[in-house]
């Protein structure tokens, strides 16, 4: 039997096969494309490309493809939160007198054969791996099914990846943080109310050894409003940290955050003030979200317009229009999640240098909130 295979078709695939098994791109589904696929690598400096196989007959039609494309890629930039973006455009059926115009954020190549795009300076640069990549203009249709196999089995693993860390884990660490924050104010409300300052964080009594109360403070609450506002906030932003980085690592988070908050709040809070609360752990989880969120923006398109959202906001508004409120532990435990996310790393998504850098800066941080508690 003879199979008969369209040169675009071949030239498409090549080019799809090296992207997705070679470079680590994904497809995007966009609605209402017509020959027309689309890549996306939020780690690649060219986050997008675009294989476009519509014919493009003049100068004008390429203006008018070219507007239409730069639109898409706004509306992808802003539902990944992505500061910059830029795109590699690939035409593959232009016509002779069409000539490409520069623009910024996309690079625009016609590819009539696959060696227009594996020679090509501005692919090279991008993509040093495409010099020893498997790509020649011949068309073998045993090749031809062979690739689609090996593109079918490297999405599989990816969507087996994320299906992993995504799947729905029962979140029985925030659970259990919940249910001590709980009795914790039933004792100390209800039956001895003088375990509030025994345990509340104060510069003074912490620079005089009373070191415990660093840790203690994250588990009491002034009363019911104060408790409800961050148990609410623990119950969703716990889940996701959770389900995210696994229980260790949540843990890990969530304390390191709550100390790093406490520190803070000791430095800059008067010296006969007394701090309690969740809130630093629990901003710390907030920068924990926001770490994770950035590394897997193109998946998690949408995520900080739901629940999180509105924990953000809310969480936000009550430190800020309520008196008395630690704004210092706020920001403590924010940096301290931002800055154990990276040095813990998030599976194969993080980067060795980024874990390395996020434990000596969160090594220094601790050293010099320490000095200025103890050192002035």
């Amino acid at each position: 039997m003879n199979i008969k295979i369209n040169k675009k078709d071949d030239i498409i695939l090549k080019i799809l096969h090296y992207f997705i098994t070679e470079e680590d791109y994904r497809p995007v589904i966009i609605n209402g494309l017509d020959n027309e696929i689309w890549l996306e690598n939020m780690e690649n400096d060219l986050k997008l490309i675009r294989i476009n196989n519509n014919y493009i007959h003049n100068n004008e039609q390429l203006k008018v493809d070219t507007f239409r494309a730069k639109n898409i890629m706004k509306s992808i930039k802003k539902s990944t939160l992505s500061f910059n973006m830029n795109m590699l455009n690939l035409l593959l059926d232009t016509g002779d007198n069409v000539s490409i115009i520069d623009n910024k954020n996309i690079e625009t190549i016609k590819v009539e054969k696959i060696s227009d795009f594996k020679k090509n300076k501005v692919v090279s640069e991008f993509f040093p791996k495409v010099k020893d990549a498997d790509l020649d203009d011949k068309m073998d249709p045993v090749e031809f099914f062979k690739l689609t196999e090996d593109m079918n089995e490297k999405t599989i693993k990816n969507e087996k990846k994320l299906a992993k860390i995504f799947s729905k884990k029962k979140p029985t660490v925030t659970y259990a943080l919940i249910a001590i924050n709980i009795v914790m104010f039933l004792i100390c409300n209800l039956y001895n109310p003088s375990l509030l300052e025994l345990f509340a964080n104060n510069r003074l009594l912490v620079k005089s050894g009373d070191f415990y109360r660093l840790f203690t403070c994250m588990f009491l609450h002034a009363d019911i409003v104060h408790l409800l506002f961050n148990m609410y906030a623990l119950y969703i932003l716990g889940s996701q940290v959770e389900t995210y980085y696994g229980k260790l690592k949540f843990s890990l988070i969530y304390f390191v955050s709550g100390l790093l908050g406490s520190l803070f709040s000791c430095v800059f809070m008067s010296s006969n003030a007394f701090s309690i609360g969740a809130s630093g752990a629990i901003f710390g989880l907030l920068g924990s979200i926001g770490y994770f969120t950035y590394y897997y923006r193109a998946t998690l398109r949408g995520l900080l317009h739901s629940q999180v959202s509105y924990v953000i906001i809310i969480n936000l508004l009550y430190g800020f229009l309520i008196p008395g409120i630690d704004i210092s532990a706020h920001i403590g435990g924010l940096i301290g999640g931002l800055l154990l996310s990276m040095a813990i790393g998030i599976g194969d998504k993080g980067r060795k240098t980024d874990e390395i850098n996020g434990i000596i800066v969160l090594i220094l941080m601790f050293i010099f909130m320490i000095y200025m508690l103890f050192g002035r």
